[in-house]
């Protein structure tokens, strides 16, 4: 389910002359009883609503004042959302004649033409104000209170997301309000502006139109509706943008090791969490535990409890890191079974999060998994895998994908191996000029060559991972001396610098001459800048003695790395030691 809250204006969207009529009353509780949550964020002062509208209960919370007052029916508290008006300006405006003049807790109300007095009033007694028309209506309210911003603080009150709620209005107030949800409806008597500028122009008027919106939400229609609005920017193909939706998407990044999967995903999450979209990044290798915007949970001496995961996870604003570098790889999927459903549980809860990114996915779903308890990626908003070999990734977990970005330098043999895992024929790809990617949608016949669009920061890749995480056996570090009578793993950076410490000489010298240390920075870690500078120290051997080239790797290390606080041998406060 893609939306879980509806947000109605009142006056002309609910209501037809101040009255709401009995079947929009029960088209109403029938989104009540299925789980919605309900908001109205009207532009008329509470009590003169209350006066008027018997049903207030029906809504969750209620934004009066045009987002200045919320009003929470059930235990019929009113909090203002922003400082009363200066008592004099009213006081000045009653003294000029201004009738009708209404003073809320936030907001000062009249009619057209009385809008000029009361701009003459805010400019001649200097005050910083602004004043909003809705179709003769006249609001004078503080800099940045509208209602969108009211509806945001209803949400916030109900650890609800923007990106869960279909809005609906009908007049000049409401576009702000309108562009504020993930999907904006209008009325058919909506202002011709109103209905050229939002999502989905409804067929009836008023409180049927609500009705005729409630009854697409029962049946989900609105789930597969496209906004282009919202799509996520992923890279230019030439000229043009191309831009993938942020709901419904199984999304598979797929590629050798160091061949950019990580660059594509940090692009794609930068741009997600600006847009307030929340996502859970689960991190089998802790490679994303610098990643500015999100909350890490776990390290390298253990996983978060799911239960944590999902307490931090019920603030929609709060993007999560769930990083199980301290779970063994075997205990990695039975950790994933137990985090999915909570997932999805919360989701239609809430209706967040918005995404589930799984770096090394086939750490979590490996081809022996038969079933994926998803029906689509819908069901967590939207999915993305990331994996070095798809056909090491479960098939049940294959068959949510519907588009897939190949990375590295043969973008097509990646996309090949994808479609014969899925007994699928590989598509057609044409390289373009400067593309580093390749993104074939939904099965067609051709792949696009695409140029990425790079994340504004850029992230230290497996910063954390390589310098105190366990990385796989492939990728370790082994000395083994001339005569290979050794086999000492080195599991990260942190292990490889305390064993380099403990080894004899010849078995340092030996790996130092052959350039092994440079060869494994390169190609197991991915970190060329690295690899080049103890490459230098490697030519440099004749020059070193086997302590000092120690200490030089070290240092190189360190000042790129973060390693645990630990001193060693090639510590200078430490020399004696």
């Amino acid at each position: 389910m893609r939306y879980n809250v509806l947000a109605c204006d009142y006056d002309e969207t609910l209501a037809t002359n101040g009255q709401v009529a009995e079947e929009t009353i029960e088209a109403l509780e029938r989104l009540s009883r299925a789980g919605f949550k309900l908001l109205m964020v009207t532009g008329r002062e509470l009590d003169d609503l209350l006066s008027v509208f018997p049903h207030p209960v029906l809504f969750d919370l209620i934004v009066a004042e045009n987002g200045g007052l919320l009003y929470d029916p059930r235990q019929r508290t009113r909090d203002a959302l922003a400082a009363p008006p200066p008592a004099e300006l009213a006081e000045r405006l009653r003294a000029e004649g201004v009738r009708p003049l209404g003073v809320g807790r936030v907001l000062i109300a009249t009619r057209e033409p009385h809008d000029v007095p009361v701009l003459r009033a805010i400019r001649e007694l200097g005050l910083e104000l602004q004043v909003i028309y809705n179709k003769g209506a006249v609001m004078v309210l503080p800099p940045g209170v509208n209602k969108a911003s009211g509806l945001c603080a209803a949400l916030d009150r109900l650890s609800l997301s923007r990106h869960s709620v279909v809005a609906v209005g009908d007049g000049e107030n409401d576009h702000a309000f309108l562009t504020a949800a993930e999907c904006g409806a209008a009325v058919a008597n909506a202002l011709p502006a109103l209905k050229d500028a939002c999502d989905l122009p409804l067929d009836a008027a008023n409180g049927r139109g609500v009705a005729e919106l409630a009854a697409r939400l029962l049946a989900g229609d609105l789930d597969e509706l496209d906004l282009p609005r919202h799509h996520v920017l992923l890279g230019h193909a030439g000229e043009e943008e191309v831009r993938l939706p942020t709901y419904g998407l199984g999304l598979l990044v797929a590629g050798p090791s160091g061949s950019g999967k990580s660059t594509v995903t940090t692009a794609l999450l930068e741009r997600l969490n600006g847009d307030g979209y929340q996502c859970v990044i689960v991190d089998p290798e802790g490679d994303y535990a610098e990643h500015p915007g999100v909350t890490v949970l776990g390290d390298p001496d253990r996983a978060p409890a799911v239960d944590e995961v999902m307490h931090v996870l019920e603030q929609p604003s709060q993007s999560v890191v769930v990083n199980l570098i301290g779970l063994q790889l075997r205990d990695r999927p039975a950790y994933f079974a137990e985090l999915l459903p909570r997932l999805t549980g919360l989701r239609a809860k809430l209706g967040h999060p918005h995404w589930l990114i799984l770096d090394e996915a086939h750490h979590l779903m490996p081809a022996e998994v038969r079933h994926v308890p998803l029906q689509g990626p819908g069901d967590v908003g939207a999915l993305l895998m990331i994996t070095v070999h798809p056909d090491a990734l479960s098939p049940a977990a294959l068959r949510l994908v519907t588009s897939t970005i190949a990375v590295g330098k043969e973008p097509g043999d990646t996309l090949a191996a994808f479609a014969t895992a899925l007994g699928l024929s590989a598509p057609s790809l044409r390289p373009a000029p400067k593309s580093d990617i390749a993104l074939w949608q939904d099965g067609t016949e051709h792949a696009r060559a695409l140029t990425l669009a790079p994340a504004r920061a850029e992230r230290t890749r497996h910063r954390r991972k390589y310098a105190a995480g366990t990385m796989a056996k492939d990728k370790s570090f082994y000395f083994t001396g001339p005569q290979e009578r050794l086999r000492l793993r080195a599991r990260n950076l942190h292990t490889f610098v305390e064993l380099s410490e403990g080894v004899d000489d010849d078995t340092w010298l030996h790996h130092l001459r052959r350039g092994d240390y440079s060869a494994w920075i390169r190609d197991k870690l991915g970190d060329a800048e690295l690899a080049d500078e103890v490459a230098a120290v490697e030519q440099a051997h004749g020059e070193l003695s086997p302590r000092d080239g120690r200490r030089r790797v070290a240092d190189l290390i360190g000042a790129r790395y973060t390693l645990p606080a630990e001193p060693t041998d090639f510590d200078p406060d430490h020399k004696d030691r």
